[in-house]
Protein backbone atom coordinates (compact mmCIF):
# COMPACT_ATOMS: atom_id res chain seq x y z
CA UNK A 1 0.00 0.00 0.00
CA UNK A 2 1.42 3.47 -0.76
CA UNK A 3 2.07 5.81 2.04
CA UNK A 4 -0.25 8.90 2.08
CA UNK A 5 0.03 12.00 4.21
CA UNK A 6 -3.00 14.87 4.56
CA UNK A 7 -2.25 18.05 4.65
CA UNK A 8 -5.14 20.17 5.53
CA UNK A 9 -4.96 24.45 5.23
CA UNK A 10 -6.80 27.54 3.94
CA UNK A 11 -9.57 28.95 4.53
CA UNK A 12 -11.60 26.72 3.72
CA UNK A 13 -9.77 23.14 5.32
CA UNK A 14 -9.01 21.96 1.86
CA UNK A 15 -6.69 18.89 1.97
CA UNK A 16 -3.96 18.22 -0.07
CA UNK A 17 -2.78 14.45 -0.39
CA UNK A 18 0.79 12.86 -1.00
CA UNK A 19 1.16 9.61 -1.97
CA UNK A 20 4.19 8.06 -1.93
CA UNK A 21 4.99 5.57 -4.62
CA UNK A 22 8.05 3.15 -6.00
CA UNK A 23 7.96 5.30 -9.10
CA UNK A 24 7.72 8.72 -6.92
CA UNK A 25 5.77 11.21 -4.85
CA UNK A 26 2.03 12.41 -6.24
CA UNK A 27 0.49 15.25 -4.41
CA UNK A 28 -3.05 15.51 -4.97
CA UNK A 29 -4.09 19.65 -5.15
CA UNK A 30 -2.31 22.11 -3.40
CA UNK A 31 -4.26 24.46 -1.15
CA UNK A 32 -2.77 27.28 0.85
CA UNK A 33 0.07 26.68 2.70
CA UNK A 34 1.10 23.01 1.22
CA UNK A 35 4.33 24.69 -0.10
CA UNK A 36 6.12 25.25 3.47
CA UNK A 37 4.04 21.96 4.97
CA UNK A 38 6.56 20.13 2.06
CA UNK A 39 9.67 21.88 3.21
CA UNK A 40 8.92 20.78 6.71
CA UNK A 41 8.54 17.28 5.66
CA UNK A 42 11.50 17.27 3.33
CA UNK A 43 9.72 15.75 0.46
CA UNK A 44 10.10 16.31 -3.32
CA UNK A 45 7.21 15.70 -5.39
CA UNK A 46 7.48 14.12 -8.62
CA UNK A 47 3.95 15.16 -10.03
CA UNK A 48 0.89 17.37 -9.27
CA UNK A 49 -2.45 16.57 -10.37
CA UNK A 50 -5.59 18.97 -9.20
CA UNK A 51 -8.56 17.50 -9.19
CA UNK A 52 -10.19 20.89 -10.11
CA UNK A 53 -8.98 24.31 -10.23
CA UNK A 54 -11.68 26.28 -7.33
CA UNK A 55 -9.10 28.64 -5.53
CA UNK A 56 -8.67 26.52 -1.95
CA UNK A 57 -7.34 23.53 -3.83
CA UNK A 58 -4.86 24.91 -6.23
CA UNK A 59 -3.43 28.61 -4.64
CA UNK A 60 -0.20 26.34 -3.91
CA UNK A 61 0.23 24.82 -7.48
CA UNK A 62 2.39 27.67 -9.24
CA UNK A 63 4.92 27.78 -5.75
CA UNK A 64 4.60 23.68 -5.94
CA UNK A 65 5.57 23.62 -9.36
CA UNK A 66 8.39 26.48 -9.14
CA UNK A 67 9.92 24.58 -6.16
CA UNK A 68 9.95 20.86 -7.21
CA UNK A 69 9.93 21.79 -11.33
CA UNK A 70 7.18 19.05 -10.98
CA UNK A 71 4.47 17.77 -13.72
CA UNK A 72 0.86 19.78 -13.82
CA UNK A 73 -2.18 17.44 -14.44
CA UNK A 74 -5.30 18.91 -14.86
CA UNK A 75 -8.39 19.05 -16.67
CA UNK A 76 -8.08 22.44 -18.29
CA UNK A 77 -5.36 24.99 -18.09
CA UNK A 78 -5.19 27.72 -15.54
CA UNK A 79 -8.56 29.92 -15.71
CA UNK A 80 -10.40 32.33 -14.06
CA UNK A 81 -13.60 31.35 -14.25
CA UNK A 82 -12.75 27.83 -13.37
CA UNK A 83 -10.86 29.04 -9.97
CA UNK A 84 -13.75 31.18 -8.71
CA UNK A 85 -11.54 33.44 -7.93
CA UNK A 86 -13.83 36.42 -9.26
CA UNK A 87 -16.90 35.36 -7.88
CA UNK A 88 -14.73 34.75 -4.52
CA UNK A 89 -13.42 38.62 -5.17
CA UNK A 90 -17.12 40.28 -5.23
CA UNK A 91 -18.20 38.31 -2.32
CA UNK A 92 -15.61 39.17 -0.25
CA UNK A 93 -15.61 42.84 -1.68
CA UNK A 94 -11.66 42.56 -1.89
CA UNK A 95 -9.18 41.99 -5.12
CA UNK A 96 -8.36 38.17 -5.00
CA UNK A 97 -6.31 36.12 -7.53
CA UNK A 98 -5.12 32.75 -7.83
CA UNK A 99 -1.31 33.08 -8.97
CA UNK A 100 -1.16 31.74 -12.22
CA UNK A 101 -0.10 27.93 -13.10
CA UNK A 102 0.59 26.05 -16.48
CA UNK A 103 -0.29 22.35 -16.90
CA UNK A 104 1.98 20.22 -18.03
CA UNK A 105 -0.38 17.88 -19.20
CA UNK A 106 -4.35 18.54 -20.35
CA UNK A 107 -6.61 15.65 -19.19
CA UNK A 108 -9.74 16.48 -20.49
CA UNK A 109 -11.19 13.99 -22.70
CA UNK A 110 -8.49 11.25 -21.35
CA UNK A 111 -10.23 8.00 -18.85
CA UNK A 112 -6.71 6.73 -18.45
CA UNK A 113 -3.10 8.50 -16.89
CA UNK A 114 0.47 6.43 -16.95
CA UNK A 115 2.11 7.97 -14.22
CA UNK A 116 4.94 7.36 -11.82
CA UNK A 117 4.83 3.81 -12.97
CA UNK A 118 1.42 3.08 -12.21
CA UNK A 119 -1.83 2.84 -14.46
CA UNK A 120 -4.51 5.04 -13.15
CA UNK A 121 -8.15 5.42 -14.26
CA UNK A 122 -10.06 8.82 -15.07
CA UNK A 123 -13.50 9.89 -14.12
CA UNK A 124 -14.51 13.17 -15.13
CA UNK A 125 -17.77 13.80 -12.52
CA UNK A 126 -18.80 17.63 -13.07
CA UNK A 127 -21.34 19.52 -11.07
CA UNK A 128 -19.60 20.32 -8.27
CA UNK A 129 -17.07 22.22 -11.04
CA UNK A 130 -16.76 21.69 -14.65
CA UNK A 131 -13.33 20.62 -14.58
CA UNK A 132 -13.71 18.26 -11.46
CA UNK A 133 -11.78 14.95 -11.90
CA UNK A 134 -11.19 12.00 -9.85
CA UNK A 135 -8.09 10.02 -9.67
CA UNK A 136 -8.41 6.31 -9.20
CA UNK A 137 -5.52 3.73 -8.57
CA UNK A 138 -7.37 0.25 -9.15
CA UNK A 139 -4.27 -1.51 -8.20
CA UNK A 140 -4.62 -0.22 -4.91
CA UNK A 141 -8.64 0.43 -4.29
CA UNK A 142 -7.82 4.09 -4.13
CA UNK A 143 -9.36 6.85 -5.09
CA UNK A 144 -8.95 10.75 -4.93
CA UNK A 145 -12.27 12.62 -5.70
CA UNK A 146 -11.58 16.11 -4.82
CA UNK A 147 -15.07 17.62 -4.02
CA UNK A 148 -17.11 14.83 -5.68
CA UNK A 149 -17.76 13.04 -2.98
CA UNK A 150 -17.49 13.07 0.90
CA UNK A 151 -17.96 11.03 4.21
CA UNK A 152 -21.56 11.51 4.65
CA UNK A 153 -22.15 14.30 1.77
CA UNK A 154 -21.23 15.50 -1.80
CA UNK A 155 -19.57 18.59 -3.51
CA UNK A 156 -21.63 21.48 -3.39
CA UNK A 157 -23.26 22.73 -6.73
CA UNK A 158 -24.21 26.34 -5.82
CA UNK A 159 -21.55 27.91 -7.53
CA UNK A 160 -21.34 28.74 -11.32
CA UNK A 161 -22.32 25.94 -13.80
CA UNK A 162 -23.06 24.06 -10.79
CA UNK A 163 -25.59 21.02 -11.27
CA UNK A 164 -26.60 18.89 -8.84
CA UNK A 165 -28.38 16.58 -11.10
CA UNK A 166 -25.06 15.97 -13.09
CA UNK A 167 -22.98 15.39 -9.42
CA UNK A 168 -25.36 12.68 -8.71
CA UNK A 169 -25.93 11.01 -11.68
CA UNK A 170 -21.65 10.76 -12.29
CA UNK A 171 -20.91 9.65 -8.57
CA UNK A 172 -24.09 6.67 -9.64
CA UNK A 173 -22.46 5.71 -12.89
CA UNK A 174 -18.66 5.83 -12.38
CA UNK A 175 -17.89 5.69 -8.82
CA UNK A 176 -20.46 3.56 -7.04
CA UNK A 177 -19.54 0.76 -9.46
CA UNK A 178 -15.89 0.59 -8.11
CA UNK A 179 -15.51 -1.75 -5.56
CA UNK A 180 -16.83 -1.51 -2.06
CA UNK A 181 -13.50 -1.71 -0.26
CA UNK A 182 -12.32 1.18 -2.26
CA UNK A 183 -10.85 4.14 -0.32
CA UNK A 184 -12.34 7.77 -1.24
CA UNK A 185 -9.62 10.55 0.03
CA UNK A 186 -11.76 13.87 -0.46
CA UNK A 187 -10.70 17.58 -0.96
CA UNK A 188 -12.37 18.44 2.81
CA UNK A 189 -12.53 16.03 5.82
CA UNK A 190 -11.71 12.39 6.94
CA UNK A 191 -11.77 9.49 3.87
CA UNK A 192 -14.68 7.03 3.73
CA UNK A 193 -15.03 3.89 1.16
CA UNK A 194 -17.56 3.29 -1.54
CA UNK A 195 -19.01 0.65 -0.17
CA UNK A 196 -19.75 3.28 2.94
CA UNK A 197 -20.95 6.02 0.77
CA UNK A 198 -23.54 3.49 -1.37
CA UNK A 199 -25.18 2.30 1.74
CA UNK A 200 -25.31 5.61 3.91
CA UNK A 201 -24.80 8.68 2.31
CA UNK A 202 -28.04 10.61 2.87
CA UNK A 203 -27.42 12.28 -0.37
CA UNK A 204 -27.00 8.97 -2.42
CA UNK A 205 -29.54 6.12 -0.91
Amino acid sequence: MPEISTYTGGIAATNGHLITLPGGTLLVDAPEGIGAWLKRQNVKVDALFLTHQHFDHVLDAAAVKAEHGCRVYSFAQYSRELTLEILYGAVTGSPFSVPPFVADEILEGKNELELLGETWKLYHVPGHSPDSLCLHLPSQNLLFGGDVLFLDSVGRTDFPNGSGALLLSGIIKKLFVLPDATRVFPGHGDDTTIGRERMENPYLT
